[in-house]
């Protein structure tokens, strides 16, 4: 029997893409998964449309905008299936893009996560990411971003994470760091990066994250995020991660290379201190220093339940 999946898509003022996207679940050659669509405070009439235009759907409405990472936090406490997909509303899946998630991860039973190939919206050839990568300078990123598609990328492998734009998830191991970190995702990422800290936190468990090539989604970049907003996060959220996820001896081992990385881009960004974005990036490192304590608490309690080698971690660092 075909495995159940639950879907969750977090929603805020995208309706024009939301429809975009439910209409590619629609094609879905696995029929076997429940759409559950978490609006956080729409002012666009999502809500209504969603009523009207896909009773197949089931809403789930917050009464306040309070950001992605409790929306989908508040899918996922509504979903019930042991697989649960997570999908940006600017997606389009292709029709097998779900059959070949619950393939892999079926297949790998030591394995809490499936990536998605994901490939750009409107330049359809061009990589967004064939999984994620996490790098010894402490930077996160997109395998093969920007690369044209040329089949470099179409073997079945594990990979350092998933970017939670497409992937599917293990309910069993999302409970699991749960119990230690006290949510599935941390809600003081508030947005960006959220993925990123939850597959070292899956990692340390023990568990695998596999890329899946037939699983084929096209991604409207940042068309639902970007801009300052993105800079103060992407800037605080990054070192969240390396205060809180890193094991000691890593952390140690690449700390030269750390610091030297952060230097580089608070030096590059000062020129530019007028823009915007830029001023948001400084500001977002120094909310990671006020964010400290907090990630150094959280840490303690990940570090003591890691249940992985670093040389096993160390395979997936520079991937």
């Amino acid at each position: 029997m075909s495995a159940h999946v639950d879907i969750i898509i977090p929603t805020y003022n995208g309706y024009q893409h939301l429809a975009h996207c439910l209409n590619a679940l629609r094609a879905q050659t696995h029929d076997a998964f429940r759409v559950i669509v978490v609006d956080d405070a729409s002012t666009d009439g999502t809500p209504e449309r969603l009523h009207r235009d896909w009773p197949e759907v089931e809403p789930l409405l917050l009464p306040r905008n309070s950001g992605l990472v409790t929306a989908v936090n508040a899918g996922l406490a509504l979903s019930e299936a042991e697989y649960v997909a997570l999908l940006n509303n600017d997606t389009e899946p292709e029709p097998g893009w779900l059959a070949a998630l619950v393939d892999a991860l079926d297949r790998h039973p030591k394995a809490a996560a499936i990536a998605s190939k994901m490939l750009l919206f409107n330049q359809r050839d061009t990589f967004h990411a064939a999984g994620d990568t996490y790098a010894r300078n402490g930077r996160p990123g997109n395998r093969g971003v920007w690369q044209r598609d040329s089949g470099q990328f179409d073997c079945e492998e594990e990979v350092f994470g998933a970017c939670a734009g497409a992937a599917l998830y293990r309910r069993s191991a999302l409970d699991e760091v749960a119990r230690i970190d006290g949510a599935i995702l941390d809600p003081s990422f508030f947005m960006y990066c959220e993925d990123v800290d939850l597959s070292w936190r899956l990692r340390l468990r023990g568990h695998a994250i596999v890329y899946a090539p037939a699983a084929v989604v096209y991604h409207h970049l940042s068309a639902t995020g970007g801009g300052p907003l993105a800079s103060y996060y992407v800037a605080r959220n990054t070192l969240n991660v390396i205060l809180k996820d890193l094991p000691g001896s890593l952390l140690w081992q690449n700390l030269r290379a750390i610091v030297a990385d952060q230097v580089r881009d608070a030096w590059q960004t000062l020129p530019h201190v007028r823009e915007p974005a830029a001023r948001a990036r400084l500001c977002g490192v120094l909310a990671a220093f006020r964010s400290a304590p907090l990630m150094l608490a959280k840490r303690r309690k990940i570090q003591r339940a890691r249940r992985v080698s670093i040389a096993d971690l160390e395979r997936f660092l520079d991937q």
